[in-house]
């Protein structure tokens, strides 16, 4: 039975352009709400009232189900049929974001949010499968190329417009935004796209893995983000770690002994493979960090708008998009390998170059290089790492190799911000501390400021004091974050290194090939 009905001469031009308008769409719609949301939390912090830790949440619950999902997703679609669990994944996504638009609290917010990443782990991989189903092999490489390069324009516009939007009208627009766009894309998908599965896949769905993934990362993020107000030390903090390691074990040995894993422990006997995935989960991990602070420094301690937020890191998918074809040409001349050692060096020093900046100054003399920086070193790591990961591995595992990759850089974030959620809030807590100390503020004063510093520069002044101790404590607040900040991006750059050195180990030139 074929997989799809091939188009006719004379309506094939048509079909094109329907099937990517509604790729682009699903798949933009997923990538403009993960840089979006970012910029709206300082905002979110306000309106809602939240604490540091929940506006993490905000962002780890759809991380969390997107990443660990992810893989189940793109085999439902093989299974079920790929058009009909896209749709159902924009469909889930576009009603957790009506709910998210309306949330009453930060605790409804974060559970829709969870349910965003559920619609996000059935529609991300659906929108790359259906454009391999409806072109043959002469066009399927121009048809993901558009894909691909349109994403990246909505992904850039998205931010900008977000913050916007933020800065306008509320926040909450920065969710309720997706609804059109998915009835729009859920429209075509039905009118023009076919519908295509994989009629020779046979034993269970990995759901058993699927829940032990999920526990493990779960519980490993829980541990950390309590650990900022407990301490690492803490039962509730060593329970909830234990119990993630333990199911991450578990999901290995589950994955060992199963017919049909989700993830073949195979596919990691390529050093090449198992090497660009520990580059991924560095470098990712210290990039999906970094955006996660970037935003609180330059509303909350800069005092930038929101709309400049969202502009700020338009220089990075600009530079990636111009560099695109040059960067993918290094690997044909270079090789992958030495591309992800000189790209992940050149990230690091975007990430210092971040931690340079004080309070106040330009953003064109203080966070401009560090970005223009950044974006020139993940732009050599990109297609390079993609060859690595595709070509590591024989052919008929290149869609397993791809998910996987693609499951790990999400969970290198989830995993990142977490990590330097706790050295932020440390840091933070610690040089809090001494500064309250040199002001000498009243025992009354310190304890009001103290009960509110999980909210970090966010936090709430006591009211009856003089205008003077308040520009002095809100001074301290954001001179305190910057400290933490500046960590935090120290941190992102010695990862980033450690990914060098992976490549530098693992990595062939000219990469190996192994069957799972």
């Amino acid at each position: 039975m074929p997989a799809t009905p091939p188009p006719t001469a004379n309506n094939a031009p048509v079909y094109a352009v329907w099937v990517l308008a509604a790729t682009i769409l699903g798949s933009s719609i997923a990538n403009i709400d993960t840089t979006v949301v970012n910029v709206a939390l300082p905002v979110m912090q306000t309106d809602l009232h939240a604490a540091a830790s929940a506006l993490q949440w905000v962002i780890e619950a759809y991380s969390l189900f997107l990443s660990a999902l992810i893989l189940v997703g793109g085999s439902l679609g093989d299974r079920l049929g790929r058009r009909k669990v896209f749709a159902a994944g924009i469909g889930i996504f576009a009603v957790a974001s009506m709910a998210c638009s309306l949330a009453p609290n930060i605790d409804f917010l974060i559970a829709f949010r969870a349910f965003q990443g559920i619609g996000g782990a059935l529609l991300v991989p659906g929108s790359l499968a259906i454009i391999t189903s409806c072109f043959d092999e002469s066009t399927r490489g121009r048809a993901i190329g558009t894909w691909a390069g349109f994403s990246s324009i909505t992904t850039a516009i998205g931010p900008v417009v977000g913050g916007w939007l933020v800065q306008h009208a509320s926040w909450r627009w920065v969710f309720f935004m997706n609804v059109p766009l998915a009835a729009l894309t859920i429209a075509i998908v039905f009118w023009q796209v076919p519908e295509s599965r994989d009629w020779a896949i046979e034993g269970p769905l990995g759901w058993l893995g699927a829940v032990l993934v999920t526990v493990g990362l779960g519980a490993i993020v829980f541990g950390l983000i309590q650990a900022d107000n407990l301490g690492l030390t803490a039962p509730l903090v060593l329970i909830a770690l234990v119990l993630g390691i333990v199911a991450l074990a578990a999901f290995v040995f589950n994955e060992s002994r199963s017919p049909s894993p989700m993830m073949p422990l195979g596919i990691f006997r390529s050093p090449t493979f198992s090497g660009a995935n520990l580059l991924t989960l560095f470098l990712y991990g210290a990039l999906g960090g970094s955006l996660y602070f970037f935003p609180f420094d330059l509303q909350q301690v800069q005092g930038a708008s929101a709309t400049v937020a969202g502009a700020a890191f338009l220089p990075f998918p600009i530079i990636i998009f111009v560099l695109s074809r040059w960067t993918g040409g290094l690997v044909s001349r270079y090789g992958a390998k030495k591309p992800l050692i000189v790209g992940p060096v050149i990230t690091a020093a975007g990430f210092a170059l971040f931690a340079v900046p004080d309070i106040g100054g330009s953003y064109w003399t203080t966070f401009f290089p560090a970005v223009v920086v950044l974006s020139l070193g993940m732009s050599v790591v990109i297609a390079p790492l993609t060859t690595a990961v595709m070509s590591a591995l024989s052919a008929n595992v290149s869609g397993v190799a791809s998910g996987v990759n693609n499951a790990v850089a999400r969970a290198a974030s989830l995993l990142a911000i977490a990590v330097l959620g706790l050295i932020v809030v440390t840091i933070f807590n610690s040089a809090l501390d001494t500064h309250l100390a040199d002001l000498h503020v009243s025992p009354r004063v310190r304890h009001a400021v103290i009960a509110q510093r999980s909210k970090l520069v966010g936090a709430p002044l006591p009211r009856h004091i003089s205008p003077r101790l308040r520009a002095q404590l809100h001074r301290a607040l954001q001179q305190s974050f910057v400290s933490g900040f500046r960590a935090a991006m120290l941190l992102a750059a010695f990862l980033a290194l450690c990914s060098a050195l992976f490549s530098v180990w693992l990595i062939d030139g000219k990469p190996a090939r192994a069957d799972s």
